[in-house]
């Protein structure tokens, strides 16, 4: 029998609030972290905003002289782990450590480090290359330093699936609970691809908002006018802990992790399939993990990049396993906020439904102001909506072909 896994602590780095409780009210007053890039110079760019995170400081997480061997992806990790762990009260010093572990997504990685390396190699020759070149842009590197830094000598290991893979990591370390190889966990995703090559690489494959005029309603999820995906920057760290563990230390209890499920499109390697039949495999294996109906789920935080491909086959995707249920479900996009972090947009979507579920608040679609008639669900435009919320699903879908579904909900 699986054991049953719940979430006691949330984290997050985000351009629209460094907190939880901060993301969490901006998100409801619908602002934008949406603005004019300055992390990166945009001067000979297509594209000049994003979601960045000026002036970051990884504060307490870690001391300065850590801070400088370690890419901006990990310190975002360590940052977003840290608030985690102080919110669930845990205290590893005292657990098992090889019962405690940490998995965390990434679609990129080390970026910024692989860029400044890559000058110095042809501007100054390969004997500036930094000795740490390595163990700070591997993909694994988020979640080693997680470990060294709370003695995490259980699972541990980074999953690589595009914008899908904080989901995936997440369905990693449910299951690593549920089959009882761990009874804690850290899991999410930490993305900072807002560099040079990437805003250049994916403006210059046209899966960027052009809107450098009005950059706070650029991302425009289901919206008719909307022209494509805008970048961003963040982390999202939850700590996933069996239920009895949990109890036996008094922990809060957000609420419950209760199914997982993924696919692949085997299609176009950006491109999604159009009728949204990888999408629809995903939520169906989470809905049959969990062991619910798709009647049961009353919310759902959509992938919802703000791509007329994207927006339109999940819409597809949605209607195919819901059927007639699909207009009754609420159904948000919070990238109209955040813009896309690529692989860790699921866990801070994740963070933002088991708040959904806890608070009973479907969270908006701000810039959802023209709606595309081929998207007709209920996507809770422009203002929150008070619900009952018993069951949210999670969507994030990757280049790859890429589908990652997490159901969460109340504890009973």
């Amino acid at each position: 029998m699986k054991r049953r896994v719940v979430v006691t602590g949330l984290g997050c780095v985000t351009s629209l609030a460094l907190s939880v409780e901060g993301l969490w009210q901006a998100i409801l007053e619908g602002k934008s972290g949406i603005h004019a890039l300055s992390v990166v110079d945009t001067s000979q760019q297509k594209v000049k905003f994003g979601g960045d995170i000026p002036n970051f400081d990884p504060g307490p997480s870690c001391d300065p002289k850590e801070a400088k061997r370690l890419d901006r992806f990990s310190l975002f990790a360590m940052a977003a782990a840290y608030q985690a762990v102080l919110d669930c009260g845990i205290d590893f010093s005292k657990e098992d450590p090889f019962r405690c572990g940490a998995i965390l997504g990434s679609g990129i990685g080390g970026l910024n480090e692989i860029e400044s390396q890559m000058f110095r190699l042809f501007s100054k020759g390969p004997d500036r290359v930094s000795a740490f070149t390595i163990p700070t842009m591997m993909l694994n590197a988020a979640g080693g330093n997680l470990a060294i830094r709370y003695g995490l000598q259980g699972p541990n290991f980074a999953v690589a699936t595009a914008c899908a893979s904080s989901n995936n990591a997440m369905g990693d370390a449910l299951k690593a609970i549920q089959y009882d190889d761990a009874d804690v966990m850290l899991t999410g995703g930490t993305e900072a691809a807002i560099t040079s090559i990437g805003v250049a690489g994916f403006a210059n494959m046209r899966a960027l908002s052009t809107r450098n005029d009005e950059p706070e309603r650029a991302s425009r999820p289901f919206d008719m006018d909307r022209d494509g995906f805008v970048l961003s920057e963040g982390c999202g760290v939850l700590v996933f802990e069996e239920l009895e563990h949990a109890r036996k230390r008094g922990a809060r209890i957000y609420g419950e992790i209760l199914g997982y499920g993924g696919s692949c499109d085997a299609g176009h390697i950006t491109a999604p399939d159009e009728h949204g039949r990888g999408a629809a495999r995903s939520m169906r294996n989470a809905l049959a993990d969990a062991k619910l109906n798709a009647s049961d789920i009353d919310y759902i935080n959509a992938h919802g990049t703000s791509t007329p491909l994207g927006d339109r086959a999940e819409t597809v995707a949605v209607k195919s396993i819901f059927g007639d249920d699909a207009y009754k479900v609420s159904i948000s996009s919070t990238k109209g906020h955040l813009g896309h972090a690529l692989g860790a947009s699921g866990s801070i979507e994740m963070i933002l439904s088991i708040l959904s579920c806890f608070r009973n608040i479907v969270p908006p679609t701000i810039n959802l102001e023209t709606p595309d008639p081929t998207c007709d669900l209920d996507y809770t435009p422009l203002r929150p909506k008070d619900r009952e919320i018993r069951y949210a699903m999670s969507n994030s879908f990757g280049f790859g072909g890429h589908n990652a579904t997490v159901i969460c909900g109340k504890l009973k």
